[in-house]
């Protein structure tokens, strides 16, 4: 019986164990796949405060020794369902093993929607993006791409079309979903022009990306660019979990910044969240919650 299980080893769970080990609680975080999550797909952060350039999977490996040292147990494990007991939960994982903990913290993150091309995986961090706000100034004084529609891919090439030399904007649709204002604004920038009715189709480039094919109204053609930047929305990774949580319609928890779940002794943080910015330092903020709210509700208990 742990005093807190953690399921999610990103930022948001890393943190969340570090400070309930500093709160003499034990902790056990699960990960599915690779401890520090999505963050470990970027070749720099620039952007967190204290380090003014690591590489993702350094701090990654940061953030876990860091647990680690603090006392934390981790597995690698995929955890499928949680339930409640009559001391706690119960967390069942895909390989059978169970785990029990008096406290439960969800930080099970979120996933871009993928373009589904061949080699997409294997360009991400060399060319391929799925966050504007982290990776684009690497891009200065060079092309690049949006894919999406909605406000948040209008957004990254208002962002992009800052800095880089030409920004497309390629699109499914003939018009976009986001905000007019933000359409509009695009509209009036000479590096921006909008590729409608159009979707990627193969990633071109050996080792790093140099351009995009792309079709257009029944016509394949070639976009030379250096980066894409995939806006397509996240997908919350909740769906488990949805006995203990209330989500939204879009699959989020939906949790105030107090981080605490409609069930007694849940709480949730990080990506999955509703909310309305998601980077690494929201993600390691709503850790510290997290974590703090299950100590002061096991002490209270």
């Amino acid at each position: 019986m742990h005093d807190i299980i953690i399921i999610g080893g990103g930022p948001a769970g890393l943190t969340a164990a570090v400070y309930a080990r500093r709160s003499g609680k034990s902790a056990l975080v699960l990960e599915k796949g690779t401890f520090g999550g999505q963050i470990t797909w970027s070749p720099r952060v620039e952007n967190f405060p204290g380090f003014p350039s690591i590489t993702g999977a350094e701090l990654g490996d940061r953030l876990l020794e860091q647990a680690m040292a603090q006392g934390a147990e981790v597995e690698l494990e995929e955890a499928v369902a949680a339930r409640s007991e009559e001391d706690g939960f119960a967390v069942a994982c895909e390989g059978g093993a169970e785990y029990h903990s008096r406290a439960l913290i969800l930080a099970t993150g979120a996933k871009p929607r993928k373009l589904g091309v061949a080699r997409e995986a294997e360009l991400t961090g060399s060319g391929v993006s799925y966050c504007a706000v982290c990776d684009g100034a690497f891009y200065k004084g060079r092309p690049v791409a949006v894919v999406g529609g909605g406000s948040s891919a209008l957004q990254d090439a208002l962002l992009l079309s800052e800095t880089c030399s030409q920004v497309s904007l390629i699109h499914r649709r003939d018009s976009f979903r986001g905000e007019q204002k933000l359409a509009e604004a695009l509209d009036k920038r000479s590096n921006v022009r909008f590729v409608l009715d159009a979707s990627v189709k193969e990633l071109l480039g050996a080792e790093e990306l140099r351009g995009v094919v792309i079709e257009q109204r029944g016509t394949w053609r070639e976009l030379a660019v250096e980066g894409v930047f995939i806006a397509r929305g996240s997908e919350p990774v909740n769906s488990a979990f949805s006995t203990l949580l209330r989500l939204n319609e879009a699959g989020y928890a939906d949790a105030d910044e107090s981080c605490e779940a409609p069930t007694p002794g849940v709480f949730v943080a990080g990506d999955c969240r509703a909310k309305s910015v998601r980077q690494l330092t929201t993600a390691v903020a709503d850790g510290a919650v997290a974590a703090m709210a299950a100590v002061h509700w096991l002490d209270t208990k």
